[in-house]
């Protein structure tokens, strides 16, 4: 039988019944999710199998150290300041989110530094002194960048794709814009340099797509950057995670942890509640999955109720890379180090191809190191600064063995920095830590270990991506990295505002 006696489903008597929401999963999308459903009158449960919130924007303390366990730059804040204009207050009253400039420094293996910032001028210069000859390319491309940001972003960015016609409607300016071309073919349009070419079509990396596959739409990335900028909060991004919940909780929402779903109830094909690993059920009017969309439908669902979604498209699909993430804190202060650096080695088509094509794992990397230190001491002991190093690595169809690997690849990558940025880092180790593939499988439930889900390809992008409104079951809706629009905090910020054109309102429902 249905547990509802304790719900906030169980009316007293005399009292309007307010319909009930359980969200699976308490990442950015799902606590988004949870405040926006809030705001239009669901009470809303959040169920959580970790023991804090965050999903992939959790929080790792240790030895006195602080760390974000997932992601680490802040774009288009009006996303989140929406949430909380929803609860009447504004994000300023929670956090303090901080423009950074620059954005990163990306540092070339042959030790030529770029640095990105928000600042027309001053990139035009840094363009200018790293390839003279593409200073008016790379400005007719940051015109193109702005042209498919208003129409990717601006237009598409929170509609839904429920319907082939919906994705038929915007062709013509998916086709205006050369969507079929690869984001790094689009930029070699315009740009000669490989350098410049790099530096204005990594981004989907980001978001787990591979440059020389993703659509150019990713285009946008650049100019959406130019136009937010890149923000940092002070206390770490789990500051944002904590105010989120403090808005849940403040509407009357609630958020349960170390409560693990096993399945999504199905009558005939309305979802009508959920089953815990414990076995207790907890009855909902609708049911919105924060939780990987490849698990969700792979393992939360009975095949019976799947039709689109089935384990055999399922499987075949194509997943993004993962991610082997090196967490440490430093007995000692790395001051010459900026807060983003991306480090290239002497490969990047071929090193992508290994990672995503062949999914081996390589022998050489390109690293992105975070120093949140070199903007908020207060994440590291005094004295101290705290680190994460991110190395993208294949899924686990590459067969790696991470129990076994794990410690030889994180001491690959403390000599590449003791050499490069960091001397004497092994004598300087204070704490460590790391994540790997198989902790973002075993930890997170994301399927193969994928670290973005389904791999942002034209053919798994809009209507052809899990839909935020399920094709397969009633009432049930998916946000976050892999449904429409994708990964990244703006994109599954985004996936929780196409909702409020998916659910129905619950005045319908009561």
């Amino acid at each position: 039988m249905w547990t509802v006696a304790d719900s906030p489903t169980h009316a007293a008597a005399g009292t309007k019944r307010r319909p009930h929401a359980v969200v699976i999963g308490s990442g950015f999308g799902g606590l988004a999710a949870a405040i926006r459903l809030g705001a239009r009158g669901y009470q809303v449960t959040v169920l959580e199998r970790l023991d804090a919130a965050g999903g992939r924007a959790y929080v790792f303390r240790q030895d006195g150290f602080t760390f974000d366990a997932g992601p680490t730059i802040i774009t288009a804040p009006f996303l989140l300041e929406e949430l909380w204009q929803l609860c009447g207050k504004r994000l300023a009253d929670d956090v303090d989110i901080r423009a950074l400039t620059p954005f990163y420094s990306i540092r070339f293996n042959d030790g030529d530094v770029f640095n990105c910032s928000g600042d027309p001028g001053e990139m035009q210069r840094e363009v200018a002194r790293v390839a003279p000859g593409d200073v008016q390319g790379y400005e007719r491309f940051m015109r193109v960048a702005e042209e498919i940001y208003k129409v990717g972003f601006e237009e598409l960015g929170a509609v839904p794709f429920d319907s082939w016609t919906d994705m038929a409607r915007v062709v013509p300016d998916l086709v205006r814009l050369e969507s079929y071309r690869t984001i790094y073919g689009l930029v070699a349009k315009y740009v000669k340099s490989p350098k410049l070419r790099f530096v204005l079509s990594f981004h989907p990396l980001f978001v787990g797509g591979n440059p020389f596959k993703v659509t150019s739409i990713y285009g946008l990335i650049p100019f959406l950057e130019r136009r937010w900028g890149v923000h940092f909060a002070m206390g770490g991004t789990g500051r944002i995670v904590e105010g989120l919940v403090g808005l849940i909780k403040g509407q009357g929402g609630d958020i349960r942890y170390s409560a693990d779903v096993q399945a999504i109830d199905v009558e005939g094909r309305r979802a009508t509640g959920v089953t815990l690993v414990t076995g207790e059920k907890i009855a909902a009017d609708i049911i919105v999955s924060n939780a990987d969309s490849a698990w969700t439908y792979r393992y939360l669902l009975p095949a019976h109720v799947r039709k689109r979604w089935s384990d055999k498209k399922i499987d075949r699909a194509r997943y993004s890379m993962s991610l082997f993430v090196w967490y440490f804190g430093t007995k000692k202060k790395y001051p010459d180090i900026p807060h983003h650096t991306i480090l290239l080695g002497p490969r990047y088509r071929d090193l992508l191809n290994d990672i995503f094509e062949k999914k081996i794992l390589p022998a050489d990397f390109s690293l992105y190191l975070h120093r949140p230190t070199a903007t908020d001491p207060s994440l590291a002991p005094d004295g101290c600064d705290t680190f994460y190093v991110l190395s993208p690595v294949p899924h686990l169809e590459s067969g790696t063995d991470w129990p076994l690997q794990a410690e030889s690849y994180r001491k690959t990558l403390e000599t590449y920095l003791s050499e490069t940025l960091m001397p004497d880092l092994a004598d300087n180790i204070a704490t460590s830590r790391v994540m790997t593939p198989q902790d973002f499988h075993d930890r997170l439930l994301s399927f193969k270990g994928a670290a973005f889900g389904f791999e942002p390809i034209l053919t798994q992008s809009a209507w052809f991506r899990p839909h935020n409104k399920s094709e397969d079951v009633d009432r049930l809706f998916l946000v976050g990295a892999g449904t429409h629009p994708g990964a990244g905090v703006p994109g599954v910020l985004s996936s929780a505002r196409v909702l409020d054109l998916v659910v129905p309102d619950a005045n319908d429902l009561v």
